[in-house]
């Protein structure tokens, strides 16, 4: 009889935005005569910008063509792509990283949970609580021990650190689901602790480019000695609309240095290139074409035009919901407003009296984690007609709570 990783049997069965299409899918079957509102899931609807289809059309006609034709990708990433997210991301911001620590994937979700292919399956794990589910259910898969460590209005929802030590911490800022922030004060604390401790942190950065205050830094590498413990990973998902074209990008730099169980210096970096050549045959270069595109002058006007859509609808949002007397987080660095539900309610019974009164999607606190519970999501990635619609929807709702 074959032998099973038995870690994949201790997680919930389902994903979190699975059982949520699967609730909707059955109130649609019994109501097909009701429109739903989703301000659920965090995909983007506003078209991928023109010059990055512009780019893609142009690359896909090279393809078309022999002498311009291209086959596998280099396994991290082109070195055009690369080039220009090293100039704009980071040399523009005064931050020093090399081109060979700059890994092209195909979205930020892929790597926050594939990274753990390069770590010991004995270290012990600290992740802010509520987070992106995938950070705790792609270690529990493994069979390390988590902490979670919470985040929530008493504390502001900047996390205490660990108590017992850990040898690896995911930190998400602009935070996925919370929509709240660490200043660089607040996140120097986190690098001084894993320079103290010789622990890793995972920086999830993937909402960097909704940032509006001065003070939150955009990238880890931002704080002194950062490149010593940490790895950051980047998105262009929600950033310019990649979510059905997949690509982000990771940072390992150089200076991660660990030892062997027996005494050997190894290099993070030689380690995540080697992995990445055996299990990761590389982004679609019509895709990295595309990406690039990005970077360009024309590309930074329109991509920062969906930006700001989205966050104006994440204002409507907040400024509405605040009218009718909810408690909100979130919704000025992040597409995200964070809801303290009324009354006490559950997550799921607040998901629940949406769905069935006024028929508008969100995404419950507590599948995000323990911390989650009593809070809700909703994303400002919607069309504005929708969001204005959903809004005046949740005026007639209060009546039932």
């Amino acid at each position: 009889m074959i032998k099973i990783n038995e870690n994949y049997i201790r997680i919930k069965n389902n994903y979190l935005f699975s059982e949520i299409s699967k609730k909707v899918n059955e109130y649609k079957n019994c109501n097909k005569d009701k429109n739903i509102i989703s301000l659920g899931i965090g995909d983007v609807t506003q078209a991928v910008v023109k010059v990055v289809i512009d780019a893609i059309h142009k690359a896909t006609d090279e393809m078309a063509k022999t002498e311009t034709f291209r086959g596998y990708a280099p396994y991290e990433g082109y070195d055009f792509l690369i080039q220009a997210i090293l100039k704009n991301d980071f040399i523009n911001r005064g931050i020093f990283v090399e081109s060979d620590e700059i890994f092209i994937n195909d979205g930020a979700k892929s790597d926050t949970g594939n990274i753990g292919d390069i770590l010991g399956h004995n270290n012990h794990v600290a992740i802010v609580d509520p987070a992106y589910p995938v950070y705790v259910d792609t270690n529990k898969m493994a069979g390390r021990t988590v902490e979670l460590l919470t985040c929530s209005p008493e504390n502001c929802f900047v996390p205490m650190f660990p108590k017992k030590k850990a040898d690896v911490i995911y930190l998400c800022y602009p935070n996925n689901p919370t929509g709240t922030t660490l200043n660089s004060e607040q996140l120097k604390k986190w690098v001084d602790y894993a320079l103290e401790n010789k622990s890793l942190i995972l920086f999830d950065a993937a909402y960097e480019a909704y940032i509006s205050q001065s003070n939150i830094p955009h990238s880890i590498y931002e704080i002194l000695n950062a490149k010593k413990v940490a790895i950051e990973f980047r998105s262009f998902s929600k950033t310019a609309g990649f979510t059905g074209l997949r690509a982000g990008y990771t940072i390992v730099p150089k200076e991660l240095i660990t030892k062997t169980s027996f005494g050997e210096k190894v290099s993070l970096n030689t380690m995540w290139k080697r992995r990445q050549s055996t299990k990761f045959n590389g982004t679609a270069y019509i895709v990295q074409r595309g990406a690039e595109a990005i970077y360009s002058s024309d590309g930074q006007k329109q991509i920062r035009a969906v930006i700001d859509y989205y966050m104006e609808n994440a204002r409507i949002i907040k400024t509405n919901l605040e009218l009718l007397g909810l408690t909100t987080y979130g919704g000025i660095n992040a597409p995200y407003i964070w809801i303290k539900t009324p009354n006490t309610m559950t997550s799921w019974d607040f998901f629940d009296l949406l769905l069935n009164q006024v028929q508008i999607v969100g995404t419950p606190g507590s599948g995000f984690g323990e911390a989650g519970e009593g809070f809700f999501r909703f994303t400002a990635f919607g069309n504005r007609d929708n969001i204005l619609e959903a809004m005046f929807r949740m005026k007639k709702l209060s009546e039932f709570y």
